[in-house]
């Protein structure tokens, strides 16, 4: 097998989903893969201790593409993977990187498409059939150039333990706290249920724009905000029920993390959600409040509920979900990019 030297790029200054990918991917990337790690100085501690000899660049906040070009002179990778978390941020990492080597796009959700014209990439890879889609038709990825790989989690040894007797049911979330991730709805939905005599109590894992109106919304209701999480299975192990009731995503990787935990778990039908997950998880439609309200009743209010579908869940991320299969396809897209490379730009 040919040995590449892979730099990996992650501009965004607030660690989240794609934050999240890049490290699992740094972990488990093949050992002919030799990594660097290009990312924004404000997260550079998200990734310590990711894997064995990967030299960690940090890039300065609000100067990245300069300090990405910089290093990618540097370094002299093969390939270059970056990281989107939509079609119009860090595009001047991703013009840096295409002039640099065969460049690897991994846009981690769809979103409005940039003013000017998306950079020439060597592939792009998408996560769901909504980002494929917006690749090809909106940002002019050639279709032959666009391929379609799902993230992969890291199931851990065993589920969590399912508890007969939850007095209350703890239902969380781990999430950007963000208008996008619907987590309004889960706050009116707990207020309706404790209304009507349910005992459980909500904790959500996270931060963002959102977070002193959402504290707003939950007052007087059993919520704790518990911040950045930087231990997600130590969270996800502390929960009965998760639920994520985005509005957009493409394939959450959080939703994916808790099935794999044996979770419970409450979604809407965005992305690729309800065709990867129906039969294990409980869908409703984006936005809808009352189905949403509806599902997490019938969790709350029944174990053996919870116990089959966390298991079922289980069961799915265990066949489709895992972070080696993930990985492996993504180096294969790594290495065709080198043998197959678009003409580098001047």
């Amino acid at each position: 097998m040919m040995r590449l030297r892979v730099a990996v790029v992650v501009e965004s200054g607030t660690f989240g989903s794609t934050g999240a990918y890049a490290r699992n991917l740094l972990r488990w990337l093949p050992s002919w893969c030799r990594c660097a790690l290009l990312v924004s100085e404000p997260v550079v501690e998200h990734f310590a201790r990711v894997r064995d000899a990967v030299e960690v660049v940090p890039l300065p906040e609000g100067g990245g593409a300069a300090g990405a070009a910089d290093a990618l002179a540097r370094l002299r990778p093969d390939v270059v993977q970056v990281n989107l978390s939509d079609p119009a941020s860090g595009l001047a990492c991703l013009e840096a990187a295409v002039r640099a080597a065969p460049t690897v796009v991994t846009l981690h959700l769809p979103g409005s498409p940039p003013a000017g014209p998306f950079p020439p990439v060597a592939y792009a890879i998408a996560p769901s059939a909504s980002v494929a889609a917006q690749l090809r038709r909106e940002l002019m990825v050639p279709p032959s150039r666009v391929v379609r790989v799902r993230h992969g989690v890291e199931p851990p040894a065993h589920p969590v333990t399912a508890r007969a007797v939850a007095i209350p049911v703890v239902v969380g979330a781990v999430a950007r706290l963000t208008a996008r991730k619907g987590l309004d709805l889960l706050l009116e939905a707990a207020r309706e249920l404790v209304a009507d005599g349910c005992s459980l109590e909500v904790r959500i894992a996270g931060a963002g724009d959102e977070e002193d109106a959402l504290r707003g919304r939950a007052a007087g209701l059993p919520v704790r905000f518990t911040g950045q999480c930087l231990d997600v299975p130590a969270f996800l192990r502390e929960l009965d029920v998760f639920c994520l009731p985005s509005r957009r995503e493409a394939l959450p990787l959080a939703l994916l993390e808790a099935a794999a935990h044996g979770l419970p778990c409450v979604s809407t039908a965005v992305g690729d959600v309800a065709e990867v997950l129906t039969g294990a998880a409980s869908i409703v439609p984006a936005d809808d409040g009352p189905a949403l309200t509806a599902a997490l009743r019938a969790l709350v209010d029944d174990p053996a509920l919870r116990a089959h579908l966390g298991a079922r869940a289980r069961a799915r991320a265990l066949r489709a979900f895992d972070v080696r299969m993930m990985a492996a396809r993504t180096a294969a897209v790594l290495a065709q990019a080198v043998r197959r490379p678009l003409p580098l730009r001047g």
